[in-house]
């Protein structure tokens, strides 16, 4: 069975499934806390319980628990090996937090899987003029993969190599059609004239 549980400060909601839904509303500290109904959607995009406490000294301490992580390290512990010790989600969808979703990942493999920050709108394709330059970074050096008259041409020639260098843990860009990009277009210009 899966769950939907809401998020407080946000309209998404975290999918779960039956049994760490189970675990999550009968642990005892995370009953008392009213863990499942404080989650909150962290400025990352995962799902986040936060708490802050007064001290015996009258300071104040913060409690943050990451909903993946603490599910990991419930149901996931054999996954946790040497380098592998961030928890990701394989879908991108960091409030999918299915067992079947979470995977633990190297810093390496994180940082690739990582949302583009290209002007473009795809991992390691960067416009030159009026040319699409794609490059994929190996041993922290940025080698070049060719330019390419389109952004979507280059975008999968990045995915090509990206498939080829790391198999599985590469990333992978997702291709906007031209009826994608139009809509998109149409779309904020009736923003605009609204």
């Amino acid at each position: 069975m899966l769950y939907k549980v809401k998020l407080k400060n946000a309209e998404d909601t975290i999918l779960l499934d039956d049994q760490v839904y189970e675990y999550l509303t009968s642990d005892p500290y995370l009953v008392r806390v009213d863990f499942i109904n404080n989650l909150r959607k962290h400025s990352s995009g995962c799902a986040v319980f936060q708490k802050t406490w007064k001290k015996a000294d009258g300071g104040y301490k913060t409690e943050t628990i990451y909903l993946h992580k603490i599910i990991a390290e419930k149901f996931l512990s054999d996954g946790k090996k040497g380098k592998r010790n961030l928890v990701g989600a394989k879908n991108g969808n960091k409030l999918d937090c299915r067992l079947e979703n979470l995977v633990y990942r190297s810093r390496s493999v994180a940082s690739r899987k990582r949302k583009s920050s290209s002007k473009v709108g795809y991992t390691g394709v960067y416009k030159e003029n009026n040319r699409y330059r794609a490059v994929i970074s190996v041993n922290r050096k940025s080698v070049h993969i060719g330019m390419y008259p389109t952004a979507e041409e280059a975008a999968l020639a990045y995915n090509k190599m990206s498939r080829k260098l790391y198999g599985d843990d590469g990333k992978i860009n997702v291709i906007k059609t031209r009826s994608d990009s139009e809509n998109s277009s149409q779309l904020e210009s009736s923003k605009k004239e609204a």
